[in-house]
């Protein structure tokens, strides 16, 4: 049976899938939220084509396929449990910022009471988000590296793989752009560090991928070039967290505090008139944090759902 047509139809289906998250990259702010949910939901679609794909063709039982299929949603599985594990812990740090937001929107002054307990509740609030980048650095290091993420450029002129239309060469070229995916999300949510971070291997060109099944390395080498490129630029050797809201955040409440303490009056009162603005954009900025992360979670959620639900169709498939 002639398998070309269904794999070409799934190469097509990963170009325009990457080229849809190419134009999203230019459009959002960097490491937006909503950008890293449509990262995520290439993933989601992907997983859900290439369980179409085995449909299509009608693999046979017990096949080496299924141990790759297994071996690739496992790494996914894995994976996905770091990111939801390091947004989870961050519910204390978005939590407190949406408290302290509140509190200041609800008061035109502070009372010096008041006013002492706010300022420890920002301080503690920055305690929280260093805490997170600490325990999510322990996480790259021990769940992470040990994966050894890399996208290749050069996948497509591999040896091993160079039939690249039968089902394991499929699955080894999505493992690569999976792998690009992946990173991206880590060291929006995770951590980033510029030793270790949108690895690569294989020199060859984006553009020098001259079978036309082969157009989706194109966008995905270009859209690794642009994120090597942009946190190059906005981050040089910074390392931490590259999310927007989580960088937003945090800058919008050193602000507040600053003009806090400036503003504190002899008798330890604090008016709020003056900084009015600044309090409203802190709230802002922690209310579409705390509701992207959230909304976040619940997409990997769906995801294991997907994951559990391709893995019992394929080995029932397979009995």
């Amino acid at each position: 049976m002639d398998h070309s047509l269904h794999v070409t139809s799934f190469y097509k289906f990963l170009t325009q899938g990457l080229s849809n998250l190419d134009h999203s990259f230019i459009s959002h702010k960097f490491m937006s939220i909503e950008f890293l949910c449509h990262v995520l939901s290439c993933l989601q679609s992907f997983h859900s084509q290439i369980c179409i794909l085995v449909q299509e063709l009608h693999l046979p039982q017990g096949g080496k396929w299924l141990n790759e299929y297994m071996d690739e949603t496992s790494r996914l599985w894995d994976i996905c449990r770091v990111l939801k594990s390091a947004l989870s812990s961050l519910e204390n740090y978005y939590m407190a910022g949406s408290t302290i937001a509140n509190t200041l929107e609800l008061h035109q002054s502070l009372d010096p009471p008041l006013s002492v307990q706010i300022l420890r509740d920002f301080s503690q609030c920055q305690i929280n988000g260093a805490i997170y980048l600490q325990e999510s650095r322990g996480l790259m290091q021990t769940r992470i590296q040990p994966l050894s993420l890399k996208f290749d450029k050069n996948a497509s002129t591999e040896s091993e793989f160079n039939d690249f239309r039968d089902f394991s060469g499929v699955l080894f070229m999505l493992r690569n752009v999976n792998s690009l995916l992946l990173m991206i999300l880590l060291n929006g949510l995770v951590y980033f560090s510029p030793d270790t971070s949108f690895p690569d291997e294989g020199g060859i060109c984006a553009d020098s991928h001259t079978d036309s099944d082969l157009n989706f390395m194109v966008y995905a080498s270009k859209l690794h070039q642009r994120l090597k490129s942009a946190v190059h630029e906005l981050r040089g050797q910074q390392s931490g967290v590259l999310c927007y809201e989580f960088l937003k955040a945090g800058c919008s409440m050193q602000e507040v505090e600053v003009e806090l303490r400036k503003n504190i009056e002899a008798d330890g009162t604090i008016r709020l008139g003056e900084i009015r603005k600044k309090i409203e954009d802190l709230k802002r900025c922690f209310d579409g944090f705390r509701s992207g992360a959230e909304n976040f979670i619940v997409q990997i959620d769906d995801f294991f759902d997907e994951i559990i639900e391709g893995r019992k169709k394929l080995m029932n498939r397979d009995c």
